[in-house]
C-alpha cells in the first residue's frame, strides 16, 4: 500500500491524498459505507458501484464469523467473491462488538470469551485467531484486535485497557507476519489508538501505534457517548502524533459536521452506520440541510429530493413521492433515502478534497457547518 499527500488546506491540518493498492486507488478524504454482514443495508453492489462509486466498504469480523461462518467464507473464496465485490473491503476486528456485548463477555489477557447475540453459544476471540479470521475473510484492510473502553470510565481502567490493547497489538503483528493471505491480493494490518478522554494516554497510545510502522493508523474509542468537544480534542491530539505519511482512520464517526471538523484535524478515512440507519427512519441529508421526510410539510413538495445528487434516483424522485413511500411502508422508500444519504456523505468528502486542493477549504467548511446543522 502506498499513500501520497497531494494537497493541504489553507489553515488547519486537512489534507487530500491517494491510497494506492494492488486493487486500485482510494482518493482521500474518504467515507466508507458500512456493510456489516457483507451488504450495505437496503442497497445492492451495483448501486454501490454505479450510483455511489464507493471505493471501499466495511465488513465486520464478529458478525461474519457468526454468520455465514468461516467454513462457508473459505469455500466462497473470501468476502469479495462471496458478495461479488471487486473493490476494497475493510474489516473491523470485532473489538467494538465485543465491547457492546457488555454482560455477555469476559475479557482476559489471552482474549475475550463471549456469547453470540444470535443463539447464546460461547466463543473466544484472541489477537491471533482474529487475524486468522480476517485472513479467511480476505479484507484488504484488517483491523487489530483491541478493547474499546466505555465512556465515561475511571482512568485506572482506561489505562489498563490501553496497555492490554498494546500487548494485543504486538501479538496481532507477530501473527500477521507469520501468516499469508489466503487469496491473490495483499492485506494491510491497521493498529488502533486508544486512551479514552485522557490526553496523556492518547499521546502515549498514538506514539506506541506509530512505532509499529504499519501501513495506516486508526483512532478508536471515540463516538461512544463522549461530548463532541472531547471527540474533536482527542482526534486533534492523535493526529499530532500519528505519522504524517500514513493514512489516518477515525473509526465510527459520524455526522456530516463531525466529518468536516475531523477532516480539518487531519483525518483521512471515516465510516459510520449513521447515513443508512437514519435513512431508514426518514432523516435525509442534503447540501441544503437535514430533512425529516415523514413531516407533513413534504406531502405536496414535488421538487427533487436533491437536484444536485450524483444518484439519478435521488434527482428524479420528489420529496412528496419519498414521503408517500415511507407513509405506505414501501421498501423503496428507505432504499432511496439510503442512496441519498450515502451519496451525500461521499459527495461531502469529495467536495472537501476539491476545496483542500484549491485552497478554499476553511471558508467552505465554515459555511457548510452552518448549513448542515439546519433542519429544513
Amino acid at each position: 500500500m502506498n499513500f501520497t499527500i497531494e494537497g493541504r488546506a489553507d489553515t488547519g491540518k486537512a489534507r487530500s491524498g491517494t491510497i494506492v493498492t494492488a486493487r486500485g486507488r482510494i482518493p482521500t478524504p474518504i467515507f466508507m459505507p458500512v456493510g456489516t454482514l457483507g451488504t450495505v443495508k437496503g442497497l445492492n453492489q451495483e448501486m454501490l458501484k454505479h450510483d455511489l462509486d464507493a471505493p471501499v466498504i466495511l465488513g465486520n469480523t464478529y458478525h461474519l464469523y457468526l454468520r455465514p461462518g468461516m467454513d462457508i467464507m473459505s469455500e466462497a473464496g473470501g468476502l469479495h467473491r462471496f458478495m461479488d465485490w471487486d473493490r476494497h473491503v475493510l474489516t473491523d476486528s470485532g473489538g467494538y462488538q465485543v465491547y457492546s456485548l457488555s454482560g455477555m463477555r469476559k475479557i482476559t489477557e489471552e482474549g475475550v470469551w463471549f456469547r453470540s447475540h444470535i443463539d447464546g453459544s460461547k466463543h473466544f476471540f484472541s489477537p491471533e485467531n482474529v487475524m486468522d479470521i480476517q485472513r479467511i475473510i480476505g479484507a484488504d484492510f484488517m483491523m487489530a484486535f483491541d478493547e474499546c473502553p466505555p465512556f465515561p470510565a475511571e482512568r485506572k481502567y482506561v489505562e489498563s485497557s490501553m496497555h492490554m490493547t498494546h500487548r494485543w497489538l504486538k501479538r496481532c503483528v507477530d501473527h500477521f507476519n507469520k501468516t499469508d493471505t489466503h487469496y491473490e491480493h495483499t492485506q494491510s494490518l491497521l493498529p488502533i489508538v486508544q486512551g479514552g478522554a485522557h490526553r496523556d494516554l492518547r499521546k502515549q497510545s498514538a506514539l506506541f501505534v506509530s512505532d509499529m510502522g504499519l501501513d495506516a493508523n486508526a483512532i478508536g474509542g471515540l463516538s461512544v457517548g463522549e461530548p463532541e468537544d472531547i471527540l474533536y480534542e482527542m482526534t486533534d491530539l492523535c493526529t499530532d502524533y500519528l505519522p504524517e505519511d500514513k493514512p489516518r482512520y477515525l473509526m465510527g464517526v459520524g455526522t456530516p459536521v463531525n466529518l468536516l471538523e475531523c477532516i480539518d484535524r487531519g483525518v483521512d478515512m471515516f465510516d459510520c452506520v449513521l447515513p443508512t440507519r437514519n435513512a431508514r427512519h426518514g432523516m435525509i441529508y442534503t447540501p441544503r440541510g437535514i430533512i425529516n421526510i415523514k413531516n407533513a410539510k413534504w406531502a405536496s413538495d414535488h421538487t427533487p429530493l436533491d437536484e444536485s445528487s450524483e444518484c439519478s434516483l435521488c434527482r428524479n424522485h420528489s420529496k412528496a413521492y419519498l414521503r408517500h413511500l415511507f407513509q405506505t411502508g414501501e421498501f423503496l422508500g428507505p432504499q432511496i433515502a439510503s442512496l441519498q444519504n450515502l451519496s451525500f456523505f461521499l459527495w461531502l468528502v469529495r467536495e472537501a478534497r476539491i476545496k483542500i486542493l484549491d485552497g478554499s477549504f476553511s471558508n467552505w467548511k465554515e459555511e457548510m457547518t452552518m448549513t448542515l446543522s439546519r433542519r429544513l
